[in-house]
């Protein structure tokens, strides 16, 4: 409990950290009571109010559709970081499994997984996760998992690098000699003490998964209309930059801050988990 307490006085002590822990918060906060928090109804249609600039009524103003962007904006923090979520759970998943087992087992299951992520790796991530969707077909659902695909290899290589620099040390090499079972010593053994870089990785990856789900939804990929999603908002908003500038200035500026939240978290979680800071 000590260590608890003195990591977590750090944490409070570095700047960055407390600055993307504060937006981060906001962001959950908003996503969890966006029903409560909304002055209308973000499906609702009032073309007869259609493109109003910001006023008491509106905050935020109107879309193309007469319906109140700032109500929009906040539902769609529900929708992006639940995207953001699902899509590292995903990446976490599948790439923090083939890392582990390639990692603790080598050999030829090792030569043949990472091959496989080189090849992932020679293909654009964006151009990747089109191919996904294109596949699957344009939808919430199969953007989240284009997302976590796109992130497969970097979590596969990094548990897989983590786990290649604690394997041969002596704690596990007593947990083998007592006879633990495979799944036990990476259960036990391994994967709490790397879990360090995971959950920078995870942290950094959160804001670039929510960024990724608004490009694909900005190219009519992710999420379809009238979902309130950020990335589908700037892409019906991009013609209306001259005469309605707010349409697209609100998602916008909830992306960014919702990724500089995110950024600095991780940057902030990256400091305090070196290893070699003193």
């Amino acid at each position: 409990m000590s260590e608890t307490r003195r990591a977590f006085r750090q944490f409070l002590r570095h700047r960055g950290a407390v600055i993307g822990s504060v937006i981060v918060l906001i962001f959950v906060a908003i996503a969890l009571f966006a029903d409560a928090l909304s002055p209308h109804d973000p499906l609702a249609q009032d073309l007869s109010h259609r493109l109003e600039a910001p006023s008491a009524t509106h905050w935020l103003g109107t879309d193309d559709f007469g319906r109140d962007v700032l109500s929009r904006v906040l539902h769609g923090s529900r929708v992006s970081l639940r995207l953001g979520l699902v899509a590292v759970a995903v990446a976490l998943l599948v790439g923090g499994t083939i890392g582990l087992l390639a990692g603790y087992y080598g050999g030829w299951l090792d030569l043949i997984a990472m091959r496989f992520m080189d090849l992932m790796l020679a293909f654009p991530s964006i151009l990747m996760a089109i191919v996904v969707v294109a596949i699957l077909g344009p939808s919430l659902t199969n953007a989240m998992i284009a997302v976590g695909i796109m992130a497969v290899p970097q979590y596969a290589r990094i548990v897989r690098a983590s786990v290649l620099s604690v394997r041969g040390l002596e704690y596990v090499q007593a947990s083998r000699a007592l006879g633990a079972a495979d799944p036990r010593i990476l259960a036990r053994a391994i994967l709490p003490n790397i879990a360090g870089p995971i959950i920078v990785t995870a942290s950094l990856g959160l804001a670039t998964a929510i960024l990724d789900a608004a490009g694909l939804s900005f190219l009519g990929l992710g999420a379809q209309p009238p979902i309130p999603e950020w990335g589908s908002m700037l892409s019906q908003g991009r013609e209306l930059v001259l005469i309605a500038p707010w349409v697209l200035t609100a998602p916008g500026v909830a992306v960014f801050l919702a990724v500089l939240g995110f950024n600095l978290v991780g940057d902030a979680l990256r400091d305090l988990l070196d290893p070699r800071r003193t």
